[in-house]
């Protein structure tokens, strides 16, 4: 293998200073799979924005194939044989498959778009690299997986030899993952190159040929993945020695805390995004949601915190009704919510940290004090709540946007726990975050079950419902479809069949559980 690309020297300085990458040296060789990893903050999504021109260097040359160029925009870099798949896929849900997958390069026969031509090149295509599709079906429609498989033929349609993956795995099942993998596999085999950027160690050392370690906006080391072991690559990012596995005392199980009963919700298109699920979570115990995202799991903890009205049935907390109330309401119950998407329902981006941290309590003492916000009360309880839960910003008075996604899910972490919550709904906690952050945000799940907090966790990341749990419910088109009374006796695989709906327990067994 030779080098196909190569960074050399890369700098890039924002216009408020932040120092993204600092004099970064990396190299992909041709057919390869390369993963490159770090802390939120480290510098490697900034790296691979600037070789596929979302961003100018400030300093530094690109070479591909030995041949120094020129990257300005992502036009340029798609000219180039360099595609680039983000974590936030970019199709347009209303259009088809194939309509995705041409657009902007539409196949025309006398002055229209041919439509039987897109099908044809879009199922030719999804043949050729074993990405299977339904080329008719509306994007909105299908699942994730298939989404994914969307923007990579997308991709490969406007000819990329390199391609690079962010969080690729982020919202798959195992199977979904298992098959993202052989598929990228065929792609290398094919003589394309696949750079991904990744949380997951234990996905690095299952398909990578080799590993690059940022931290602090430098390269730490370039490793044969073959030769490096998770605790090595978890060391180089961190800088410490990271803790692998979940250390959770017994079980402490006490009085229920939140009763659900035969909850249903049906969405304003008229479509029934919860049909009669019924669940109980304790004192003590961490209650995990396993399922395919989209099949309720959002549509359960927007209802439970007063985000969305329920259509019928109740919800309880400490036996007291919150069916439909406000988010106040809820949250005045006892109720503190980690949401699944921090940017849209956790902070404030423009507003300062501070600010962020108090923004469910803002009217009650210390923090107003008759009708007008204490400023310096505020700060207090900022440095105070950084100090605590180790969260890197200089000051509290720094705008959210000044953080990286890590250390943004610090402050919504410690909002909600600082609020001394009976109940805490985490959904996807540590989604895009780093393994030491996991690592932090897995800890302080722990620590609040001990403190005897019920914990309602929702995550797509099977390894964390499986390690964090106490019981286990897997959820499938908006049912409950399986119970697990003791989260270490479930696998991956039984799970897995039941959250694509291919197993699923009768009433009477789950009854038992529930």
């Amino acid at each position: 293998m030779s080098a196909l690309v190569e960074m050399r020297g890369i700098t890039k300085i924002y216009p408020n200073g932040v120092l993204a990458n600092d004099r970064v040296d990396f190299s992909v060789e041709s057919g390869e799979i390369h993963a490159l990893v770090g802390e939120n903050g480290a510098g490697k999504s900034t790296l691979m924005k600037l070789l596929y021109g979302m961003e100018a260097l400030t300093e530094g040359q690109v070479f591909l194939r030995g041949n120094p160029v020129t990257i300005r925009s992502p036009l340029n870099a798609i000219s180039l044989g360099i595609g680039m798949v983000h974590q936030s896929f970019m199709l347009i849900p209303s259009f088809t498959i194939a309509q995705n997958i041409v657009l902007g390069d539409e196949p025309h026969s006398r002055g229209f778009v041919d439509e039987q031509e897109a099908l044809e090149i879009t199922q030719q295509l999804a043949k050729h690299y074993g990405l299977e599709v339904d080329a008719e079906a509306r994007v909105d429609s299908v699942p994730v997986g298939m989404r994914q498989r969307v923007e990579i033929l997308k991709a490969l349609r406007r000819g990329a030899e390199v391609l690079i993956l962010d969080e690729p795995t982020a919202v798959l099942t195992p199977q979904e993952i298992k098959d993202l993998f052989i598929a990228i596999r065929q792609l290398t085999q094919e003589g394309k190159t696949v750079i991904f950027i990744t949380h997951k160690l234990r996905e690095v050392k299952e398909v990578s040929d080799r590993v690059t370690v940022m931290r602090q906006s430098r390269v730490i080391g370039t490793l044969r993945t073959a030769d490096a072991s998770e605790e090595q690559i978890a060391r180089m990012m961190v800088g410490r020695e990271v803790f692998m596995v979940v250390d959770k005392p017994p079980v402490d199980r006490g009085e229920v805390v939140l009763e659900v009963d035969d909850l249903t919700y049906v969405s304003e298109a008229g479509n029934a995004k919860l049909r009669g699920v019924s669940l109980k979570v304790h004192s003590g115990e961490i209650l995990g949601v396993a399922g395919v995202e989209g099949n309720g799991q959002t549509e359960l903890v927007e209802v439970i915190t007063g985000l969305q009205s329920a259509s019928g049935g109740s919800v309880s907390v400490d036996s007291k009704d919150i069916t439909n109330c406000d988010t106040r309401t809820v949250r005045e119950a006892g109720v503190a919510h980690i949401p699944e998407d921090r940017m849209k329902n956790g902070v404030g981006i423009s507003s300062t940290l501070a600010e962020n941290l108090i923004v469910d309590r803002y009217y009650t003492q210390p923090f107003t004090k008759r009708g007008t916000l204490d400023r310096k009360v505020i700060r207090e309880n900022g440095r105070a709540l950084i100090e605590r839960f180790s969260i890197l910003a200089p000051s509290p008075e720094v705008p959210m946007s000044a953080l990286s996604g890590g250390n943004i899910q610090k402050v919504v972490v410690a909002r909600e726990l600082s609020a001394k919550p009976r109940l805490l709904i985490a959904a996807q906690p540590t989604r895009g975050i780093d393994v030491g952050s996991t690592e932090f945000v897995h800890e302080q799940l722990v620590g609040e079950r001990q403190e005897g907090a019920a914990i309602l966790l929702v995550s797509a990341d099977l390894a964390e419902v499986m390690s964090l749990s106490d019981r286990i419910v897997v959820m499938y088109n908006g049912e409950i479809v399986g119970v697990f009374p003791e989260a270490s006796e479930a696998t991956e695989e039984d799970l897995g069949l039941y959250m694509l709906g291919l197993k699923r327990q009768t009433a009477e067994e789950m009854e038992a559980y529930l």
